[in-house]
């Protein structure tokens, strides 16, 4: 009786120790609520019950240009955006695997700016990549593929060792959002509404060698690899945004690439002018990302592509799905009132997401 009262009370600290930990872990993990919000967007895709035929993956040329509202609301297309600040092609391979336990969508689309990166770049952006994935051999192998040589898997696995030093930098917002956080995308897309025209950009500098780095080629390849394996349409994008550079000798690449392989593969910055795009009123940071505006004529533009390309449902006539829709539609729209009521009152947007990074 001794022995075993004994045990039970060792299982019981160890259980207790393992919960204290957690809850600690919990709470000094950055929460992206404000300000740097796009550390949320990872997780927001788990939450999400529509169904997704049409699947984007990649970096803020997707998640700031797309609306997937105008997609749905013009077409029926219901769409999702699993994009974060920086996405490497490796990240995005590893978040199609991950997609992929879930669902399988008619089409994916990658934005092949993330090719220019051939080597781990930044823990900060990994981890607003990385973090928000559930876990699974995905995130297990996205980790190992992704860490700078400053970083440890230890890290991943126990975040409390990496994010410990912030006890002293916690807020009320910490507590708030501790277990459950707020929405800040609509099925991934992250909304601007202000406006600051596009801006002179420096003339290119030229590059000593042209030629897209083997590693994030060799995951572009494994991309288009598990699309044909899966039946899924993969179609590779340029966003019509002129910086960061997009150089004719990339862009040469990325079009043999997806003839080689039978993919369509559709550069977007010759046509901005079809799209419609004023760049002195559909940019909020000088040129580098759309506004509200921009990625709704964006989405108009590729909507009527995506709806010719594949066989795509009309959600509109699925009564379900639809009622989902008209929630993110109403949240949609808050949010652009509430962009809009802060722009009147302060001249700004203050608390929306970084500014003008390089993705």
């Amino acid at each position: 009786m001794k022995k075993a009262k004994k045990i039970i009370i060792i299982t019981a600290f160890v259980l207790l120790t393992f919960v204290l930990l957690w809850l600690a872990q919990r709470l000094v993990m950055p929460k992206y609520q404000k300000g740097i919000i796009e550390g949320s967007m990872i997780e927001e895709y788990y939450r999400d019950e529509a169904p997704h035929e049409v699947l984007f993956i990649g970096d803020c040329e997707l998640y700031e240009n797309v609306s997937t509202v105008e997609l749905y609301e013009k077409y029926g297309i219901s769409s999702y955006i699993r994009g974060s600040a920086q996405q490497l092609t490796w990240q995005s391979y590893f978040l199609l695997e991950d997609t992929l336990r879930y669902e399988t969508p008619k089409v994916v689309v990658f934005n092949v700016l993330a090719l220019k990166y051939n080597e781990p770049q930044s823990e900060s952006y990994n981890r607003m990549s990385i973090d928000g994935m559930r876990w699974s051999s995905a995130k297990w192998e996205n980790i190992k593929a992704s860490m700078t040589e400053e970083e440890s898997m230890a890290d991943y696995l126990f975040p409390i060792l990496r994010y410990h030093s912030r006890w002293s930098e916690l807020k009320a917002d910490d507590f708030k959002y501790m277990f459950k956080k707020d929405l800040v995308t609509t099925n991934g897309y992250y909304m601007r509404v202000d406006v600051k025209s596009e801006m002179d950009f420096p003339p290119a500098p030229a590059l000593t060698d042209y030629t897209l780095g083997d590693n994030s080629m060799s995951y572009l390849k494994k991309m288009a690899d598990l699309c044909e394996a899966k039946g899924i349409k993969l179609v590779l994008v340029k966003a019509p945004i002129l910086y960061p550079y997009w150089y004719e000798e990339w862009d040469e690449q990325i079009v043999a690439f997806a003839q080689e392989r039978g993919i369509d593969y559709i550069n977007y910055i010759p046509l901005r002018d079809e799209i419609g795009l004023d760049m002195t009123q559909d940019t909020y940071d000088g040129g580098l990302h759309l506004n509200l505006a921009g990625a709704e004529k964006f989405a108009d533009y590729m909507g009527a592509y995506l709806v010719e390309a594949a066989d795509l449902t009309d959600y509109r006539q699925d009564a379900k799905v639809n009622a989902l829709w008209e929630e993110k539609i109403e949240f949609y729209n808050n949010l652009r009132d509430a962009q809009l009521k802060e722009l009147q009152e302060y001249g700004e947007l203050r608390s929306w997401g970084m500014n003008a990074i390089e993705d």
